[in-house]
């Protein structure tokens, strides 16, 4: 599509560095064809048409445009999971703000954080018309708005980290490891790093890493001799990393996934057990990300993947003068998922939430990067290479601006 790059100009110049989404949303939307039919073919046909009844819509509402989208929060969840739900709900409200004259009428529906509160609060979206549904956040939530949502044709953009929630119609949003350990090993193998080792936490997380490096080592070309997996205990942690250092000379690599006080731990040990971080490259995921990691002395040169940075601090910066508070990172997602649904209602008309409009191959342009959605609910980022230095990250290879050659 070559109409993209002059289409994200023309939006940046209208409204901002803030709506960047929107940009690749309205151009690709005119590339979506024109074809009519359920936006979920097998899946039923999104309630539409003259005859249709829909409720009044209840509880809280932003916006006063045509076309509804519901917004599931958990805000009566238990303890601090139901700390998100503001911070999401503010995070949409500014893009409403952000999207002059847009034609949503946004419902914000409480989940409880549960799958039986986020069934009921989507039952509730769908009785009272969203054709699209922003949220949930939690994978059992995500679960259970699905029980509804898919049967209905209402496509769902959730928040979950979770990739076995996703499916057909039910889409991810959130920042899924595979991404970041694509990245990575992509990134190293091209700069001539071969022979892998891995140190990887013996839980969930871990075993989604794991698989995700398997995969990429192979899809690149890479060798992995060792993979060790650790408890939560320092003993543990030292134990196995250890176990890396033993292999000499024959690891130009070693992939370690973790975040927290874990990966400090490992590398100190590989240092002191003989491995030269000169030679031997220490990499990893967007969870190195944290004052822990960067400022880790042994931890110094290494690389890890991540979501760009270059319009985040903007987006923080005007949050915090709205509501008084800096945001966390993940109130982007929120953002982004707002905006896109503004953009495609804004440029694709009555197939504005079309499978094959969300599943564009060309992506949207959000305030983390270009990302795009897939047919089968995960998503795909392009991200950033990152080097530990001097208690930061610097960039190292750019985040891609685009899907091309991706």
């Amino acid at each position: 599509m070559s109409s993209g790059l002059t289409g994200l100009v023309r939006w940046r110049r209208r409204i901002g560095q803030t709506a960047v989404a929107v940009a690749l949303a309205a151009t690709l939307a005119a590339c979506g064809g024109s074809s009519s039919g359920p936006m979920f073919p097998g899946f039923g046909a999104a309630p539409s048409g003259p005859g249709l009844t829909t409720q009044a819509p209840s509880g809280e509402i932003i916006g006063n445009g045509s076309v509804r989208v519901a917004l599931l929060v958990p805000s009566s969840a238990q303890g601090q999971a139901a700390s998100i739900a503001p911070i999401f709900k503010n995070a949409a409200r500014m893009a409403m703000n952000d999207f002059p004259n847009g034609d949503v009428q946004l419902l914000v529906k409480d989940t409880g954080g549960t799958a039986e509160g986020a069934r009921a609060a989507a039952q509730q979206a769908v009785a009272e018309g969203a054709e699209l549904i922003i949220g949930p956040v939690f994978a059992p939530a995500v679960n259970g708005a699905a029980a509804v949502a898919r049967p209905a044709g209402v496509p769902i953009i959730a928040f979950s980290s979770d990739a076995s929630v996703a499916s057909r119609g039910v889409y991810l949003l959130s920042f899924l490891p595979k991404n970041d350990v694509r990245r990575i090993v992509s990134y190293s193998v091209a700069r001539g790093k071969k022979s892998f080792a891995a140190i990887v936490p013996n839980n969930a997380y871990g075993g989604v890493a794991e698989a995700a490096f398997r995969e990429y080592a192979g899809q690149y070309g890479a060798r992995v001799l060792a993979i060790e997996r650790y408890a939560g205990t320092e003993a543990d942690i030292k134990e196995k990393a250890e176990n890396i250092a033993r292999l000499g000379g024959q690891i130009d690599a070693v992939f370690m996934p973790d975040g927290g006080a874990a990966v400090p731990i490992i590398a100190r040990t590989l240092v002191t057990a003989g491995v030269n971080p000169q030679t031997v490259k220490f990499v990893g995921t967007g969870q190195w990300d944290s004052p822990a990691i960067l400022s880790a002395p042994s931890l110094a040169g290494g690389w890890f993947a991540g979501p760009s940075k270059k319009d985040f601090p903007g987006f923080a910066s005007r949050y915090a003068g709205q509501f008084g508070s800096p945001p966390p990172r993940t109130a982007t997602l929120a953002y982004d998922a707002t905006i896109l649904s503004l953009g495609l209602v804004r440029s694709a008309g009555s197939r504005r939430f079309a499978e094959d409009v969300l599943t564009s191959s060309d992506g949207f342009l959000g305030i983390d990067g270009v990302f795009r959605l897939r047919n089968d609910g995960t998503n795909q980022r392009g991200l950033a290479i990152y080097e530990v230095k001097s208690g930061s990250a610097t960039v190292v290879d750019p985040a891609p601006r685009s899907f091309a050659g991706f």
